[in-house]
């Protein structure tokens, strides 16, 4: 399984998108506002998630604001920060 794909396998399980399914997440769709509807809570429950199932800290708020804009930036910025 592929960095987006758990990501979106994240969201939607840990999350509880239950109106969504992994599949129907575009690797483009914002996660917040129009997109997916994500809050500011989702975004603190998101940034914990990166850093127990990928390793990934997030400590910078500018940079989170830029790495979570879809999953298509996230898994970059994870893949950027990996054994970093």
């Amino acid at each position: 399984m592929d960095i987006k794909e758990k990501l979106k396998q994240i969201l939607v399980q840990d999350l509880n998108l239950e109106e969504v399914s992994p599949e129907e997440i575009s690797d483009s769709a914002p996660l917040f506002g129009e997109g997916l509807g994500l809050d500011s809570l989702d975004a603190v429950e998101l940034v914990v998630l990166v850093q127990k199932h990928f390793g990934v800290e997030i400590k910078d708020m500018e940079e989170g604001r830029a790495a979570f804009l879809s999953i298509d930036s996230l898994a970059a910025y994870i893949e950027g920060r990996k054994g970093a």
